[in-house]
């Protein structure tokens, strides 16, 4: 299904990017779970459409049909289904809050009897030329930014008044060219998934050790 591309095709890298973020997140507006705190790095949240109802739940591991490792990004069908928590990890570790524009990595929390001995940590795969995607799917690095790690490089921004939306487009690699899109969904093999769109699709961000009972925002 998948083409073996890999990154000639995403990035020309020579240079990387001195890192000094500090003054540049304190103009970042940080990121709000639906109770209004603000997200933090390092803590579970469960990821789950803006959209209730029909919009469907929240975001989880999932597995292709014809491949088991590594495992997908999906979107549960259901609005009662909250999928699996994942966890932040800030590009300034020094900032434990995550804000709008700044590159973070995302990693699920790993669920138990899992097949696959890969991260959890979401990345931006090689180009789908059978669907004409490029799919978020795991295994994806922590930390390490460059050249070699702008794959697993994600931001978030607002997306209107229906919460946030995921976005792709790494600045951790000064001299790098890369793609710079929002993530949308798309429906394959079967599954609702996550891959670069035109259009973001909106989610919104519950603490995992609370009721997500409390979305009733974006029933209408």
């Amino acid at each position: 299904m998948k083409t073996t591309t890999v990154l000639v095709l995403f990035l020309f890298a020579f240079t990387t990017k001195s890192y000094f973020f500090g003054v540049a997140n304190a103009k970042n507006e940080p990121v709000l779970d639906i109770d209004g705190e603000e997200l933090r790095a390092g803590e579970q949240y469960y990821v789950v459409s803006a959209i209730w109802g029909p919009g469907g739940g929240g975001l989880a591991l999932g597995r292709l049909t014809d491949q088991k490792c590594p495992e997908i990004v999906v979107q549960r069908r259901s609005d009662s289904d909250y999928g699996t928590p994942v966890i932040f990890h800030n590009l300034d570790t020094k900032d434990d809050i995550v804000r709008l524009s700044t590159d973070f990595n995302v990693e699920f929390v790993p669920i138990r009897d899992r097949l696959c001995l890969t991260s959890t940590v979401w990345k931006i795969d090689d180009y789908d030329t059978s669907t004409g995607q490029w799919w978020v799917t795991t295994n994806g690095v922590i930390g390490n930014p460059g050249p070699q790690t702008l794959q697993s490089w994600f931001k978030i921004e607002k997306s209107g008044n229906l919460g946030y939306k995921f976005n792709f487009c790494p600045s951790v690699c000064e001299s790098c060219v890369t793609l710079c899109s929002d993530i949308g969904r798309y429906g394959d093999d079967g599954q609702i998934r996550l891959a670069l769109a035109e259009r973001g699709w909106p989610f919104v961000f519950k603490k995992a050790s609370s009721t997500i009972k409390q979305i009733v925002y974006a029933k209408n």
